[in-house]
C-alpha cells in the first residue's frame, strides 16, 4: 500500500494538472493529506462511495497518462543515469589521482560531475 501511495503521489506531481480540480483535490486529500474516504466525503459533500469512485477513476486516469506519456518512467531512468555518470566521474578522478596524474583528465572528471549536478537540478 505504501508503494502505491508513493506511485500515486509521484504521478500526481507529473500529471496532476491534467486532472480536473475536483479529481486532483480528492487524490491530494486521500494520498498526500492521508484523509479517510469518510473525511473526504464530509469535506466534499458527497457520499463515501462517491469519493471512492472518484479516487479510483482519477487513479486509473493517472496510470493511463503514464502509460501513454511515460514521464515518470523517464524521470526515474534519468535519475539512475545521472547517478551512474557521477559514479563514473568519481572513478575517473580516483584513477587519475592514483596513476600518472593528468590535469586535463582531472578537469574533465570534475566537469562531468558538475554537468550531472546541473542536469539533475533541471
Amino acid at each position: 500500500m505504501k508503494s502505491q501511495n508513493l506511485d500515486i503521489s509521484l504521478l500526481l506531481d507529473f500529471y496532476g494538472e491534467m486532472l480536473t480540480f475536483r479529481q486532483r483535490e480528492m487524490l491530494e486529500l486521500y494520498y498526500d493529506d492521508d484523509l479517510s474516504l469518510s473525511e473526504i466525503s464530509e469535506h466534499a459533500g458527497i457520499t463515501r462511495q462517491g469519493v471512492r469512485d472518484a479516487v479510483k477513476r482519477a487513479e486509473a486516469q493517472l496510470y493511463e497518462l503514464e502509460e501513454k506519456i511515460g514521464m515518470v518512467k523517464r524521470f526515474g531512468r534519468v535519475k539512475q543515469l545521472i547517478s551512474e555518470i557521477r559514479g563514473c566521474a568519481a572513478e575517473i578522478a580516483e584513477e587519475n589521482r592514483r596513476g600518472c596524474y593528468s590535469n586535463d583528465i582531472g578537469k574533465a572528471a570534475e566537469r562531468i560531475a558538475v554537468l550531472a549536478d546541473r542536469l539533475e537540478k533541471e
